[in-house]
């Protein structure tokens, strides 16, 4: 495993990711006149993960584009301050950086109103990608948020391509957002069209229905690994009942951990992270698609507990946990 005091080492990343960079305002009380007030938070999914990832000393750059703004170069310096490369990351006049305000329910759970239209991370160009950090690197990481609009669709799907060729573990987020889509036909299609270069793949129960049209999991992911042959491992996430696992024809599932949930923003980039995280520990296996149940469960059960401590603060990389704050609840991360 790769130890680290900055994003580059002499071994190289472990992990690259692609998508949008944004600013999260996330619930925090109310003014003295009984007014809503919004703290601002570091936020995007791919970001999240390499947060997560930095956080257990691995080794990780970001590709991205955020706005030549003031919201931007807090971007780029929370990123630098948690230790993530920025050399891929463009500050661009053609947009400003996208916003995205946070609405939390009674238990936590949290909706989002973005505003996009168009956003800086729309306007990373494929031209503007920096081949070497994919060189370098061990896994590749991205999403479809960034499949949404041009010129980032081609950017980012040109980029999965050229990672796979050059033999990078590729890991795909779906992380479904409707509201960022022209419509449902368009953002199921071009999520589809990511699945193809994708090694590992993480859903959620809602993404697992839309995709399959079946809330089944064992139906569905096996659906999935049928239709993309190069999954070697699907994840579905299922908030507070835990999480499930199919690799070939191996399955597991873990019940996850009762926390007090205080923002559940970031917790399925975290249980990401700690997959990601577990397969690096475990490449060999990973190349020989031979895991076991009970490797499976030990993987999930460290990647529910990144997911559980996540959630329990607010805002989504201020809050991903420490490796001894994971190992107190999932136990010493070891597979057999």
């Amino acid at each position: 495993m790769v130890t680290k005091d900055n994003a580059r080492t002499d071994q190289g990343l472990d992990v690259v990711a692609l998508g949008e960079l944004l600013i999260d305002f996330t619930p925090h009380g109310v003014s003295e006149q009984g007014q809503p007030l919004f703290e601002q938070n570091p936020g995007g999914a791919p970001a999240n993960v390499l947060a997560a990832l930095a956080k257990l000393g691995l080794a990780t750059s970001f590709i991205g584009a955020v706005g030549e703004d003031a919201f931007g170069c807090y971007l780029k310096d929370v990123l630098e301050q948690c230790g993530i490369g920025t050399e891929g990351l463009l500050l661009t006049s053609e947009a400003k950086t996208t916003l995205a305000f946070v609405h939390l329910d009674a238990d936590g759970d949290r909706s989002f109103s973005f505003f996009r239209q168009p956003g800086a991370d729309h306007m990373l160009h494929e031209d503007d990608i920096n081949r070497k950090l994919i060189d370098s690197a061990k896994i590749f990481h991205y999403g479809s948020i960034s499949m949404t609009h041009e010129p980032s669709r081609t950017a980012t799907l040109s980029t999965a391509a050229y990672a796979r060729s050059k033999g990078l573990l590729i890991s795909y987020d779906p992380n479904l957002r409707l509201s960022l889509w022209d419509n449902e036909v368009a953002a199921k299609d071009r999520i589809l069209e990511g699945l193809q270069y994708a090694n590992v793949v993480k859903l959620s129960e809602e993404e697992l229905l839309f995709l399959t049209g079946t809330r089944d999991l064992e139906t569905g992911t096996k659906q999935l690994a049928e239709q993309f042959p190069s999954l070697f491992m699907l994840l579905v996430t299922l908030g507070a009942d835990g999480s499930y696992c199919r690799a070939g024809e191996a399955t597991a599932s873990h019940a996850g951990y009762k926390v007090d949930v205080l923002d559940t923003t970031g917790a399925g980039d975290a249980f990401f992270a700690g997959i990601l995280y577990s397969l690096l520990a475990e490449r060999e296996a990973a190349a020989q698609n031979g895991w076991t149940q009970p490797q499976l469960e030990s993987m999930l059960a460290f990647a529910n507990a990144m997911g559980a401590l996540a959630a329990t603060g607010k805002g989504a990389i201020p809050s991903m946990p420490t490796l001894g704050a994971i190992t107190t609840i999932a136990g010493a991360f070891a597979l057999e």
